[in-house]
């Protein structure tokens, strides 16, 4: 991809948190940038943001609907070219323990995260394929390997996991990689309001999280960014497959 003049990236669920950092760093790294999320006030206050340092393109987008995402791609390609990176960030939660959750709670869960990232990879493939070039990160969670009240968003999470390793090895011939961030706790809307449920005060929660964390201290959305940086650009062109855990120490 380093022989490429200009690079288009999608990011879904850009308005906020880990999206908007990574659309920013990409930004930074001379990619053009499109926006995906469907908080149209939200992505358009990033949008305007983040035009200050680079070409953006935003559109509000239901990534769980193949016409919507279609649009989006369509509008990216026409604004900012073909896409060569796709970032699928978007994310959603209805924690619950187990015996309470229902089956809504587990379908809007999947449909956010694995349908979505079904939809969206999908929709770009052909043209990294007829490129013969292109880079594929999805955001995983260590929620992944299990965690009490989310049954739903680690399976969901742990499917990004299979789904990543699968799309490396069938898409690799095309001059594809696909490879997953499984972030710890990083402060974000989504674990802020993960802290709300548990009826914590955040700062509270991030302190006693902190004490466990071998760098001791949470992480921030650009401790992502930085990874997924490096998984789009030229050095990880040899990279494929793998599930990077950005937790701040060892996993289990």
């Amino acid at each position: 991809m380093s022989d490429q003049p200009s690079q288009t990236a999608i990011v879904t669920g850009a308005a906020r948190g880990i999206g908007a950092a990574v659309a920013e760093r990409l930004l930074a790294d001379g990619m053009s940038v499109a926006l995906l999320d469907n908080d149209a006030e939200a992505l358009s206050v990033t949008a305007k943001r983040l035009s200050e340092h680079g070409h953006v393109h935003s559109a509000v987008t239901d990534v769980r609907d193949p016409e919507s995402v279609d649009a989006a791609v369509a509008s990216t390609r026409e604004e900012l070219g073909d896409p060569t990176v796709l970032v699928n960030d978007a994310g959603y939660i209805r924690d619950n323990l187990f015996h309470k959750m229902t089956l809504q709670d587990w379908d809007d869960v999947m449909n956010v995260h694995l349908r979505a990232a079904f939809i969206t990879t999908h929709a770009v493939t052909p043209f990294m394929s007829e490129a013969g070039a292109g880079r594929i990160i999805n955001i995983s969670s260590i929620a992944a390997l299990g965690n009490r009240g989310q049954a739903n968003y680690s399976a969901a999470k742990a499917g990004i996991q299979g789904f990543t390793r699968t799309l490396a090895i069938e898409l690799g011939r095309f001059g594809i990689t696909a490879n997953a961030i499984a972030p710890g706790f990083i402060d974000t809307d989504m674990t802020r309001a993960t802290a709300a449920r548990m009826r914590m005060d955040f700062d509270d929660l991030a302190k006693t999280a902190s004490k466990q964390i071998p760098l001791g201290r949470i992480g921030r959305p650009d401790d992502i960014a930085s990874v997924a940086s490096f998984l789009a650009g030229p050095d990880s062109r040899y990279v494929t497959g793998q599930i990077i855990y950005v937790t701040g120490g060892p996993t289990v």
